[in-house]
């Protein structure tokens, strides 16, 4: 469900104004704001000196450090949060951000004191992205109902909000169950999307993937039919253009290729990559950004039935080239080479980047926090590298071993799916030089998003369930890149 909580802004000096609960910021020996030499301190009355109590809580002005105190209010009593802000970096605020939000947890209001310095779209951003719930029904704490923002630039607040709600909207469409979210589901909440912002779009149903071998063959045994989604924003003056393509997979049993029961019960977040997709494109108008871009989510369900696709057939993706199936439970890559080859054919972009959550291989390798970065162009790596390092969302360079692709080749079609000696090793590099044959040689980045994309518990700004990831990276690049 979206962020509930809402924003509000006021001068330092408001803070408190009656508020029981009010957040202020700490460095190694001052309460920055409470300090009486600092000018528009809100008035708040503490029982001991500020450096006394850092001293007593040892305090080291960490990000994520919170100490709680009492404080005069009225002829009551309110409550002081003392949190950490580290270095001011955007990493250290939005760690900050989320701690005091986490702590306000059912609390009708939380004021909070800026710093004088530092990112504060982080701050804003990692403390409404630690509000985020999913519920269905009745159950759990309540987020806080509001954050009052007393200080600093409302603008840099706003655009951390901005960049929260999108990546909250992402972690909805990957929360919501496979039996709500069939790929017209999410179609439909893809379309709603555009008309919210002012986005041109497409949907090709069942009727009309004739050429789209990948996406037909990949949803032929599910009772929901597959879609394929173009979304399209084109500001006034853009020049270059960039393709982003996400994996819409709503669930993936593995076909006939049959996942273990353990493997299956996270797959309704296998659009993860669609999702983030989609999330990004919803904010593009609200930042701006100088660039055309065109999103593109390869939308099915990979089911078992007697009209599901079998390991050995032979599909023909979109653009005529012929793949072998060896492994139905490799079907991400199908359904992507589709929308790769289509907008290679079609679309004519200056740059493409696909996400997906497509294989296991790359969560063994780089674990639940880290996603696995392909690019055929150096400069291209470079800009979503510093993107995903601003944005809060590590990526690691792989490497494209060129003595692999050889494993892909088949004897009666152009390609197989997966190495055709079904080995397992090297799996993600695998992966990603199949897709890279459907990119036409342009520059290309490959996002392999399998173990961050869900999260097993609450740290930080990430929530448990779908974490949004990519949106953050995404905004960042997109908004960052030059018109021309």
């Amino acid at each position: 469900m979206p962020i509930e909580t809402t924003l509000a802004f006021a001068p330092a000096q408001d803070a408190v104004a009656g508020r029981e609960l009010v957040a202020v910021p700490f460095g190694t020996d001052l309460v920055l704001g409470v300090d009486a030499s600092t000018p528009g301190a809100p008035p708040v009355e503490l029982p001991v000196p500020a450096s006394a109590l850092l001293a007593h809580y040892e305090a080291k002005g960490e990000a994520g450090e919170v100490f709680e105190v009492p404080f005069a209010l009225g002829d009551g009593v309110g409550r002081l949060l003392l949190y950490g802000t580290g270095d001011c970096e955007a990493g250290a605020l939005r760690k900050a951000g989320a701690a005091i939000a986490r702590k306000a947890r059912g609390r009708a209001s939380l004021a909070v004191v800026v710093p004088p310095s530092g990112d504060l779209a982080a701050l804003a951003e990692g403390a409404l992205l630690a509000t985020y719930t999913f519920t269905i029904g009745k159950g759990g704490t309540r987020p806080v109902g509001e954050i009052l923002f007393a200080g600093g630039r409302e603008d840099a607040l706003r655009r951390g909000e901005t960049t929260a709600r999108a990546t909250a909207l992402a972690r909805d469409l990957v929360n919501t169950p496979a039996s709500v979210k069939t790929p017209a589901w999410l179609a439909e909440q893809a379309a709603a999307v555009a008309a919210d912002a002012g986005l041109a779009v497409r949907i090709w149903d069942e009727t009309e993937l004739g050429a789209f071998g990948g996406i037909r063959a990949v949803g032929q045994g599910s009772v929901s039919p597959p879609r394929l989604v173009e979304l399209s924003y084109a500001p006034e003056g853009a020049r270059a253009h960039v393709v982003l393509v996400g994996k819409g997979i709503t669930f993936d049993t593995g076909g006939l290729s049959l996942k273990p029961n353990e493997g299956m019960k996270a797959m309704k977040t296998d659009m993860a990559g669609g999702a983030a997709v989609i999330a990004a494109m919803s904010a593009l108008s609200a930042f701006a950004a100088p660039v055309r871009v065109t999103g593109l989510v390869a939308c099915a369900e990979n089911a078992i039935s007697g009209s599901a696709q079998r390991p050995s057939d032979v599909i023909r993706q979109y653009g005529g080239r012929t793949v072998e199936v060896l492994n139905t439970d490799a079907e991400g890559r199908l359904v992507m080479a589709d929308a790769l080859a289509y907008a290679d054919t079609e679309l004519d972009p200056d740059v493409v980047i696909d996400i997906a959550t497509l294989t296991g291989a790359a969560k063994v390798a780089l674990g639940q926090r880290v996603a696995a970065l392909y690019a055929t162009d150096d400069s291209l790596a470079g800009e979503l590298l510093a993107a995903a390092e601003a944005g809060g969302e590590r990526l690691w360079r792989m490497p494209l071993v060129e003595d692999y692709r050889s494993a892909l080749d088949s004897e009666i079609a152009d390609l197989t799916n997966v190495d055709r000696k079904m080995s397992g090793a090297a799996g993600s590099i695998t992966a990603a030089l199949f897709l890279r044959e459907f990119t036409g040689g342009r520059p290309w980045a490959h996002l392999d998003i399998a173990g961050p994309a869900r999260a097993a518990a609450d740290e930080a700004e990430i929530t448990k369930g779908g974490t949004g990831f990519g949106v953050r990276l995404l905004l960042r690049y997109l908004t960052a890149r030059p018109a021309e």
